[in-house]
Formats: C-alpha cells, structure tokens, sequence
C-alpha cells in the first residue's frame, strides 16, 4: 500500500500533523496513514471530581488555540474541559522577588487554556476519523528500511503489512523508534529532576491563575483545572532523591509536605489523587531528518516543564511541517526530498534550541544559591514586574500571542 505520508505515532503531534495535512490539502488527494498501536477511539469522561481529572495536562497557548483552531479541532473541545487563566503568578522561595502577569495588562481575554491531554486528543482524533484520505493502523511498526529505488520508505508492521510512504514522519515520542531507525543522534543530559504529576483540592479557589514557586529543588506549578475553582494541576520538579520520598509518603503527609512546600498560598492542600512521577531529562536531535523519515514534538525535542513549552513546541513543529509537506505536494514534488525536510529543520531548529537554552537557564538561575545571584535575582524580578513595556512583550513572546 502507498501512501504520501505514513506517520508512526497517533499523540497530540503525530495526529495534529494529520489533520493539518488535510486541512491544508483542501480537495487535493492526499493519502495519510496514522500508525500507532495505543490508538484509541473512544471518547474521554469529562471531570467531574478529584479523582477523574487526567493528571497529564498542557498550557496551551494562543499561538496553539488558533493552529488547533485552523485545522478544525478546537472547535470539538467541549467548553467543560478549557480552563482559561487569566493570570500568572511567579516568585523566588530564597526572596521576596516576585512577578506576576495579567491578561488584562495586555488586553487579551486570557493568557492560555490549561487542557487535559486526552481531551486535546479527542478533539484531533475527529478531525482525523472524518477524513476519508486518513487510514488508521491501531498496530506497531516492527521497523522502516531504507527508501527502494522510487524513493518510498517501506513501513513494515507487526501484522506482518507493509506501508510505503514518501515520506514517513517519527512523531513516537522521547524514545523514538523512527529516530532511531533513521539512525539520528540526539544530544541529552539529565536535569537531575524528577517531575511529581498529580491533581490536589486547595482549601482556597486559585482563580484562574497559574502559579509557580521557584525552588532550590526546582519549580512547583499549581494550574487551575476546568470549573472547579478549588482543585488544581500540580507539577512538582525535584531532585530524584526527594520525589522518591514524596511518593513515599501517604496523601495525608503528602498533603502536608505540598502545602508547605507552595507556602500555602492556596491555604491548605486537603486532597490529592494518584501521583505519578517521571525522570527529566532535555534531548535534542542534531538532524531532524534522513532518508526519507523526519522527526517532530518528542522525537526531535524534549524539554523541561517549568514553563509548559513542551507541547507548544510540538505544536509548531506539527504546523511548519505540514506547511512544507503541502507545499511540496502541490507542486509534484515528493514531501522526502532533502530540499523540502531542510526547509523545515531551518524553520524549526532554531527556535526550539533557543526555547530548550531559555529553560535551562532559568533552571541554573534558580537552583544558583549563592548570596550575590540570590540578591541579583530577586532585584531583578522585582524591576522585571515593574518594567511593564518589557514584561508585556516576554509573556506576550511566551504565550504566541505576538503572532496574533
């Protein structure tokens, strides 16, 4: 079976780089296979209590609501599951420096929408099963071989099928299989973090803010999630030593350790639901492409969370792409070609090394507890919330609203 793009990897990326191929594609014929074994059609429960909130979350910015928008998916989020905030508080634990932002400063209706995962998921997932150029293979790939004498790179499954594709896309994640069948190294150290993941019921509403304490340890997020002013998305960033510790712990205790760790700005923390937690480390591929399979989302990049960039980088990756590759077919040429995958590494791999270098400098400025960078860091915050001209074009920057 030939297909112009096979994609190995149905999550945000690899399904939001479908649909906006059909999207761009209009009536042209284009035929798209989306590979993954973890598929799954069914449709998500929408929160209703503690317990049910998907613990894996994203900060979706403006910049990604309107790409989302374009390819015909924010539209299928149910109102239930955006929880819009509209301010965003950020303050050192070794200070009194402090910055915090303000929709209303800017004159936007929010600064992002906190989303579950899986409702992002779904909403992509109806815009890919309502295209009749998409085959879907709930399976695993057993492995891709170098492109045959046409140029097309057969995608061999586990069934035993074989796929050929002009182009194949690795959108499988940090551990990409794709990468590595593409033979791509990657540059990656550890941040020596492990990240906590859980959702929490304050005693006080966090009021459509997002908050982050900014540790020794490393940063601790409370985000709000949708229309339920009092629970909240936690992302607790530690050292490996001390998240073992935490899960360690019973709700109560960890209850307790979260309330004192976020100095109670919430009052008390007084229920938490499964925790989960996950080892941090920054990974960048040196080459996004080769014979005739690219990477996008995870399997190119992946970062740290503290300011929720991850997914909006794959995001971007998923648009410039899915730019390329409809460009190059409109015009006859294969979308594996060098020249059209070059294209888009030079669009992407700039900003995204530049947002992974902006992240690990504020993790090292952060964990510096020296008195002097201590000092010059707090001083620096406190400038930084009064200098407003500034702030607005950082957190403008941040959240893609100064494409708009």
């Amino acid at each position: 079976m030939q297909y112009d793009v096979v994609i190995i990897g149905a999550g945000l990326v690899g399904q939001a780089v479908a649909a906006a191929l059909v999207k761009g594609m209009g009536n042209k014929a284009v035929r798209i296979a989306l590979v993954d074994p973890s598929y799954n059609p069914d449709a998500p429960a929408l929160t209703t209590s503690l317990q049910t909130v998907d613990i894996r979350v994203s900060a979706l910015t403006a910049q990604t609501q309107e790409f989302l928008t374009q390819v015909g998916a924010w539209q299928h989020l149910p109102r239930a599951a955006l929880s819009p905030y509209t301010g965003m508080h950020v303050w050192d634990a070794e200070g009194t420096g402090s910055v915090t932002f303000d929709a209303a400063e800017l004159h936007v209706p929010c600064l992002g929408h906190i989303v579950e995962n899986r409702q992002t998921l779904w909403a992509l997932q109806q815009v890919v099963n309502a295209a009749e150029s998409i085959d879907v293979f709930p399976v695993a790939v057993r492995y891709c071989d170098n492109p045959d004498s046409d140029g097309f790179v057969p995608v061999v499954l586990e069934t035993g099928k074989t796929l050929n594709a002009k182009l194949v896309v690795g959108a499988d994640g940090a551990l990409s299989r794709a990468r590595q069948w593409a033979g791509l190294s990657t540059n990656e150290w550890d941040y020596d973090h492990h990240a906590i993941v859980a959702t929490v019921e304050c005693e006080q509403s966090i009021a459509a803010t997002a908050w982050q304490r900014f540790r020794p340890e490393g940063p601790l997020a409370f985000l709000p999630v949708a229309h339920h002013p009092h629970l909240a998305s936690i992302v607790w960033s530690t050292s490996p030593a001390e998240a073992k510790e935490l899960l360690a712990l019973d709700d109560e205790a960890f209850c307790q350790a979260l309330s004192t760790a976020f100095e109670h700005r919430l009052g008390a923390v007084i229920a938490v639901s499964k925790r989960a937690s996950f080892p941090l480390r920054q990974r960048h591929a040196r080459d996004y492409f080769c014979r005739g399979i690219v990477l996008a989302g995870d399997a190119a990049h992946t970062i740290h969370p503290l300011a929720g960039q991850g997914v909006n980088l794959g995001f971007k990756d998923a648009a410039v792409l899915s730019e390329e590759i409809v460009r190059a077919l409109k015009r006859g040429i294969s979308p594996g070609t060098d020249a059209v995958l070059s294209r888009y590494q030079r669009r992407r791999q700039a900003d995204n090394l530049a947002t992974m270098a902006a992240m690990e400098g504020f993790k090292r400025l952060f964990a510096a507890d020296m008195p002097m960078v201590r000092w010059l860091r707090n001083e620096g915050m406190r400038l930084f919330d009064r200098w407003l001209p500034v702030k607005q074009h950082v957190v403008m920057k941040a959240m893609g609203l100064d494409r708009l």
